[in-house]
């Protein structure tokens, strides 16, 4: 019996000594270990609040302020805190509706009943001033500041960009990100979000039982501070810019103006365009809606992502890369053969200065002929692939076909074919004969506005060019860094004394009896540039490329304009004669000539058209809706280009 209470004795002492090892092992876990306990305690008394930093500021070339930053507030909320709540009072101080309060609740619970989360979104300094009397009411609510962008000018949005909530995606595969940050969306803002973004920092409160502030906790020992952004000097001249802008009003199309001698972009403009203020604030989701919903595309960045034919803007490289082949020389002529291929009436050409002046259709025919139809050193017999794939090369070093390595996101590469392309779509065979609209700047090539305004800079520099940024320095006053990228020349590699030839025949195409740029003159500005009308199903586009003065060149400039009756030399000709003149001479003395193109709405009307998917991924029209870039399959008819 002694023996039996003995061993029972044992037992019960044993099971109070585990039970006792699990509470010890527990509360270990618990005071030590796991913190849940000492943050939902300290939620009850302290609060965290982010400290958001100024996003960087953005100037133009001259030090005016493009972009600066303005404060609004955040409402925030911790459900689990609210209590006792007026919600009707807290919704008309809101402005929503009792519905609207539900769901942003609901919302904030599924995040976390726990942790704060954002329940409305950028109040603004007005709004918020008679919420933050009566805040302390509102039990689980508190408020947090931060800032949104403004653009004074209300020009450059395709430059400049917006700014927008950070998605999931984003917030997986970057920590620094959470739910309810800003991130660059578009332009600089994108291009440069590490740099513009700073720093984020934290501040450490005490709240009362009422939800009101009692101070900082430890006198601050626990809060770190933000970082602000570092500012952006940019490239873009705001006077320039703006007065682009109101050239292309009513129309459709881009601007791009580049300093030959530094690859800075003055100007760049994507029309239509819009209010960049309209994609800030609380009205930002509504109005990009309708923005996106616009039949004329104003959030489409023509100047960078539009895949047009150049039309004859093309013939002035089909020259240097001849002549630097060697299967022409300067005075090499050609007879106007319309029965090649269409053209406008000129005598024929005697030189490449006053082929390029004129702009003969057939006279490039033959030299693109020339250029294909090549001897193979290997084989010794003519070779159109061995011809093809030096000439795609060569147009490839002066900037087409290839993606620019400019400082804004989305921009394309336009179209250079080669050899593997044609023996795709021709498995049984091509040559010359199938391919010879790329000869005036139809067919199969494709350029993309920003390599048109390089492509004159190439010119202008006579063979070499710095890739297109818009952004000069970063950082401050004191210390400003740049990319050195954007100092490094990249040369063609076609021979020095071809360009020269370029130049005078784009000097004769604007200042010569007929040249088909005569309307880009101007009297005391000497302006070299080329025309061209880019075929297309429904009204042709009008393109022209130019660059001035022609020694020393300042600027370089390409103008397009879509579906506009009449060609490069009646629209995009003179709208770049006056971009030149209102950034040489700082004004424009030709006001007449100013008023006509300014109030000019040139191209076709919209809803006459609509995209057609081609075979070989070009895209022409018919009837029904817009399209974004009207290129057009064209290389097996005789395609005309008149200038």
């Amino acid at each position: 019996m002694k023996n039996a209470l003995s061993s029972r004795r044992f037992v019960v002492m044993g099971i109070f000594i585990f039970v006792g090892v699990i509470y010890f092992a527990r509360l270990l876990y618990i005071q030590i270990i796991d913190d849940t306990y000492s943050q939902l305690a300290n939620r009850n008394a302290l609060r965290y609040v982010t400290q958001y930093p100024s996003r960087g500021l953005v100037y133009d070339r001259n030090g005016k302020l493009l972009v600066y930053n303005e404060a609004v507030y955040d409402l925030m909320v911790i459900p689990r805190q609210v209590k006792n709540l007026d919600t009707m009072q807290l919704c008309n101080l809101l402005k929503i509706t009792k519905e609207d309060f539900l769901k942003k609740m609901e919302k904030a619970k599924k995040y976390s009943v726990y942790a704060p989360s954002c329940f409305e979104k950028q109040i603004s300094k007005e709004d918020f001033a008679t919420l933050q009397e009566r805040i302390y009411m509102f039990q689980g609510f508190y408020a947090q500041s931060r800032t949104l962008r403004y653009y004074p000018d209300s020009v450059a949005a395709a430059v400049l960009g917006y700014i927008g909530e950070v998605n999931e995606k984003k917030i997986e595969d970057d920590p620094y990100y959470k739910r309810g940050d800003y991130i660059g969306m578009s332009g600089l803002e994108k291009s440069y979000e590490n740099i513009l973004r700073g720093r984020k920092g934290c501040k450490v409160t005490l709240v009362d039982v009422h939800n009101r502030e009692k101070g900082s906790f430890q006198n601050g020992k626990y809060d770190v501070a933000a970082v602000a952004g570092k500012n952006l000097y940019s490239t873009i001249d705001v006077e320039l810019q703006k007065y682009a802008e109101k050239l292309m009003a009513n129309k459709r199309g881009s601007i791009v103006a580049i300093e030959p001698s530094t690859g800075e972009v003055l100007c760049f403009v994507s029309a239509p365009s819009y209010d960049p203020n309209l994609l800030v604030g609380r009205v930002r989701g509504d109005n990009y809606k309708r923005l996106a919903d616009d039949i004329s595309k104003p959030l489409f960045n023509r100047a960078l992502m539009a895949e047009y034919p150049p039309g004859s803007i093309f013939k002035v490289a089909q020259a240097l890369v001849a002549l630097d082949m060697g299967v022409i020389t300067p005075s090499t002529g050609f007879p106007c053969d319309k029965s090649l291929v269409g053209c406008h009436n000129h005598p024929s050409a005697s030189c490449v200065k006053d082929a390029i002046k004129m702009s003969c259709n057939p006279y490039f025919y033959r030299v693109f002929q020339r250029e294909i139809q090549r001897v193979n050193p290997k084989t010794g017999k003519s070779d159109s692939k061995y011809g093809l794939t030096l000439w795609t090369a060569a147009m490839k070093r002066m900037g087409f076909g290839m993606k620019m390595d400019i400082d804004l996101p989305s921009v394309r590469k336009g179209y250079i074919p080669d050899t593997g392309f044609y023996h795709h779509w021709y498995p049984t065979g091509w040559n010359f004969y199938t391919i010879y609209s790329n000869a005036i700047g139809q067919g199969e090539v494709s350029v993309v506005p920003i390599q048109m305004a390089n492509f004159a800079a190439l010119v202008a520099n006579r063979g070499w060019y710095i890739t297109p940024h818009l952004v000069r320095y970063f950082g401050d006053e004191n210390k400003k860094d740049r990319f050195i990228k954007y100092t490094q020349k990249h040369y063609s590699y076609i021979g020095s004394s071809w360009w020269n030839i370029a130049v005078e025949g784009m000097y004769d195409c604007v200042h010569e009896a007929g040249g088909t740029a005569r309307r880009a003159f101007i009297e005391d500005i000497p302006i070299c540039g080329k025309t061209g009308t880019a075929q297309n199903i429904g009204e042709d586009h009008s393109v022209f490329i130019c660059f001035a003065p022609k020694i020393n060149p300042k600027i370089a400039v390409s103008v397009y304009v879509e579906n506009a009756r009449g060609g490069g030399g009646t629209w995009a000709a003179p709208i770049a004669s006056l971009v030149i003149e209102k950034y040489i001479r700082r004004k424009v003395i030709r006001e007449d000539f100013e008023k006509q193109y300014m109030e000019a709405a040139p191209c076709q009307h919209l809803p006459l058209f609509h995209a057609v998917k081609h075979k070989k991924g070009s895209v022409s029209t018919e009837e029904g809706e817009s399209t974004d870039n009207n290129t057009t399959d064209n290389a097996n008819t005789n395609n005309t280009t008149s200038n």
